[in-house]
């Protein structure tokens, strides 16, 4: 997950050789996230990197997740934006900690539905702690993980 660039107006990931697996299984509509695939470490870990920071073991392999979690933080963007972006004010950009693994954390968004605008939530029924379930849209060729409430 190297830097961002834009293809057209919103901001799309760089694919790396790291990171490359996340995006494939986000394409088939899987929430996978790098573990080390030794056996006495297991340790999770996102980014996705070549080398486990815990044992320093080069093995990996990729774990599906549940795909739920909890809002850990939040921030509502203010001008300037990218041109893009300002026309989808307010919306909100959310830090995600996964249900199964609480020190994985995801960026995203909160939307009303995987292909909704970046504005179709309220920024009032943001809440940390809030539950939530990823939904997957493609943007600019690239599926990305997108976050939506949890239903009760």
């Amino acid at each position: 997950m190297a830097d961002a660039t834009t293809t057209s107006q919103l901001l799309t990931p760089t694919l790396d050789d790291d990171g490359a697996p996340f995006w494939d299984y986000a394409t088939r509509g899987e929430l996978r996230i790098q573990a080390c695939a030794d056996a006495d470490c297991g340790e999770l870990r996102f980014p996705p990197r070549p080398c486990c920071p815990h044992c320093q073991s080069f093995d990996s392999e990729w774990r599906r997740m549940s795909g739920r979690g909890r809002i850990w933080s939040y921030v509502i963007p203010h001008p300037p934006l990218l041109p893009a972006y300002a026309a989808q004010a307010p919306y909100n950009a959310i830090v995600v900690e996964l249900a199964e693994a609480p020190r994985i954390r995801l960026v995203g968004n909160l939307v009303s539905a995987p292909d909704a605008p970046l504005n179709s939530v309220d920024p009032d029924r943001l809440k940390i702690g809030a539950r939530v379930q990823v939904a997957f849209t493609e943007v600019d060729g690239v599926t990305v993980p997108r976050w939506v409430l949890e239903r009760s």
